[in-house]
């Protein structure tokens, strides 16, 4: 392997090997890559899809300096990279053929190889979502606390989870989730207590907020749900602090999560918790791009 070099793989264990180390040195700006391969590591490589998934890493002078993944039907996605990286990685992927629907990455990493790949294909980015990263300071209850308690689902809320999380998934405009990767979802979820209820007086539950699996010391907040005919009564808030709170009592040195930024209520309740902007991250789809 030459000293700066793109290197893809379909092997997790040989990607986790070399760029492991790798991923670990900044586990709040790569902990989507930390925990998709921990699942596909735990649940099976066709966890998010059919297809085989694909990795890839660079090295430069023997140091891994960058990091992808894809697991059709979805994005491609990336770690941080300089302008120089992106433009060399559209190289890459257009020499292996591989197609490309579209990236996620930090906002200045996925509008850099949205422009690479352009001139590369032809392809039109569109944007199709702003982020924002947070990470957890001092944990603070919003006041007022609705009325109810939290609840750990257990396997008597398996459907609900299934039917809430599709309506999730269609809510953020996620097509691709049918109902066998939402029970696939529910089940690694309840497997390791990955969902707490927000429920009321009456036991009747009104809101969810899941923890993505402990790894290299972060835990991530995600999804968080209310259905639409309950929004707007503190319920989401309420779920999130007891998540927040359980990812803390589990060990997680770092508690984050993801905002859609054109969502000012969510991101407004989120730092009223407690949670403070990591960095900006940006979704493209690509249309009208040249076969490969």
């Amino acid at each position: 392997m030459p000293p700066t070099a793109w290197h893809s793989t379909e092997y997790l264990d040989e990607f986790l090997t070399r760029a492991g180390d790798f991923l670990r040195s900044r586990p709040d700006l790569h902990t989507v890559v930390l925990t998709v391969t921990e699942g596909l590591r735990t649940r099976g490589l066709h966890a998010y899809g059919d297809e085989a998934p694909l990795f890839g890493l660079l090295e430069e002078g023997g140091s891994v300096r960058g990091a992808y993944f894809r697991t059709p039907p979805y994005r491609l996605y990336l770690t941080p990279l300089t302008p120089a990286r992106t433009e060399s990685l559209a190289a890459h992927l257009t020499s292996l053929g591989h197609a490309v629907p579209g990236v996620s990455a930090e906002a200045a990493t996925a509008a850099g190889f949205a422009e690479a790949w352009r001139r590369r294909t032809g392809a039109e980015a569109v944007p199709y979502q702003r982020q924002r990263l947070y990470r957890l300071d001092t944990l603070t209850e919003p006041e007022p606390v609705p009325q109810g308690r939290p609840r750990i689902a257990g396997e008597g809320d398996r459907d609900l989870l299934v039917r809430w999380f599709g309506e999730f998934a269609r809510d953020i405009g996620e097509s691709e989730i049918d109902s066998v990767r939402a029970e696939s979802w529910a089940d690694a979820r309840l497997a390791y207590g990955g969902v707490t209820l927000w429920e009321t007086p009456d036991g009747t539950p009104v809101s969810m907020a899941g923890l993505t699996p402990p790894i290299a010391g972060q835990i991530r907040v995600a999804p968080v749900y209310t259905p639409a005919g309950l929004r707007g009564r503190g319920y989401a808030g309420a779920a999130t602090v007891e998540v927040s709170r359980l990812a803390r009592e589990r060990g997680a040195g770092e508690v984050l999560l993801f905002t859609d930024l054109a969502n000012p209520t969510s991101n407004g309740l989120y730092q009223r918790i407690g949670y403070r902007p990591v960095a900006d991250f940006a979704v493209y789809d690509f249309q009208g791009q040249s076969s490969s």
